[in-house]
């Protein structure tokens, strides 16, 4: 599968001067900012820009910023589902996965996370791929933020709504080993429908199991 990318931009204004909404970027383009140390929520930061750099550069890989006028205080990644995880049992070429998203807790109230969002969906590439986000409670900063879990929950799901993502059904056993857990999805306007039912079979592998099992297809 080819991968398009086109690149977007928003600025927004914050009481703390102009935030640029920028990508998807390479990672030669994000070498020419600073990473904000509090971009930690996943691993040290030096350590999460090499990551974030790298996925960058995957043919798939696409990374949308927030910054300031050459600091880094906000990102999303996109990219094809870990190997050793369900999403990738079929490896479907269609299916890409919202890998993290983070703001820097200066500029949280400000909707930076919503717009690294809608700026990702700008691309109509996009409409050519089923986008999924794994939430699990125990990766919110709840102390950070000060929410309880359903609290979060709401913010996180408005967020996600942003584009165009909503919780969907599964019985992945990590998500739903706590009622908080979720699955988003957004299914692109030109997915297939042969993609969409395969979607629908990882969504309930047991079920699925099950069926092969008493000998259905």
């Amino acid at each position: 599968m080819i991968h398009h990318k086109t690149y977007y931009s928003k600025e927004i204004e914050t009481e703390k001067g102009i935030i640029t909404i920028e990508g998807p970027l390479s990672s030669t383009e994000l070498a020419n900012y600073h990473f904000h140390e509090g971009l930690r929520a996943f691993r040290p930061a030096p350590k999460q820009f090499e990551a974030v750099q790298k996925i960058a550069d995957f043919d798939e890989g696409r990374i949308i910023i927030a910054r300031t006028e050459d600091t880094i205080i906000g990102y999303v990644t996109f990219l094809y589902p870990d190997p050793l995880e369900r999403w990738s049992k079929f490896q479907m070429e269609d299916l890409i996965e919202l890998g993290a998203i983070e703001v820097i807790s200066e500029f949280r109230g400000y909707k930076i996370g919503s717009w690294l969002l809608k700026v990702s969906m700008m691309d109509d590439e996009m409409e050519n791929f089923i986008i999924i986000s794994t939430e699990y409670y125990w990766h919110w900063d709840l102390s950070g933020t000060g929410l309880n879990i359903w609290n979060y929950r709401k913010v996180m799901e408005k967020m996600m709504g942003a584009g165009g993502l909503s919780p969907q059904p599964t019985d992945d056993p990590e998500i739903v080993s706590h009622p908080a857990n979720c699955l988003m999805v957004k299914v692109g306007e030109r997915v297939p429908q042969e993609s969409i039912d395969r979607f629908e079979d990882l969504r309930f592998l047991a079920r699925r199991k099950s069926r092969t099992e008493r000998g259905g297809v």
